[in-house]
């Protein structure tokens, strides 16, 4: 078990946080307005231009279209800023979700969710939120893995056939 792991306390069946923060493309958004319209997967990532998450962000993108057709907000979260954020979601290729900046005060949503590591930054993990706000799914890959992104695809259609 990694040190997040042992930190966090929120778990399946708790209400996520609500948060309002900037983002790269769509200026300030809270997770609260999701409720009643999507499910939404909040992906925490340690930071931009490194090399795991650029694959993991940019893999978000390449099944955005999937993930509209589960209905599923995807919201990615780091301790960098809006700035930082527009230069790195330019230089993959741009990203149609948003990139939130947890960035002042710093850390205060991963803290939020228990994920802030001890060094600053954002551990990677992934909670998928149902449209009444509660967490149905988390996961905690190991900093230099990448989350098991079916698994995501297979717990958004349970959740989907849950909510018909």
């Amino acid at each position: 078990m990694s040190q997040s792991e042992q930190s966090v306390k929120l778990k399946v069946g708790d209400p996520a946080p609500d948060f309002t923060l900037l983002s790269h493309n769509e200026g300030e958004l809270n997770l609260a307005w999701y409720q009643g319209r999507k499910n939404v997967m909040l992906a925490f990532y340690p930071g931009d231009w490194t090399p795991v998450c650029t694959a993991q962000i940019p893999g978000y993108q390449a099944e955005i279209e999937r993930f509209e057709e589960m209905q599923c907000q995807v919201m990615a979260l780091s301790v960098d800023s809006v700035p930082c954020h527009r230069a790195w979601a330019k230089s993959v290729g741009s990203l149609s979700f948003p990139l939130m900046a947890d960035y002042y005060p710093h850390g205060k949503v991963a803290a939020l969710y228990g994920v802030l590591n001890p060094r600053g930054y954002a551990e990677r993990s992934v909670f998928l939120i149902d449209k009444q706000g509660i967490i149905q799914y988390i996961e905690y890959p190991e900093t230099n893995a990448l989350p098991n992104q079916e698994e995501l695809f297979k717990q958004l259609e349970h959740l989907n056939k849950q909510s018909v």
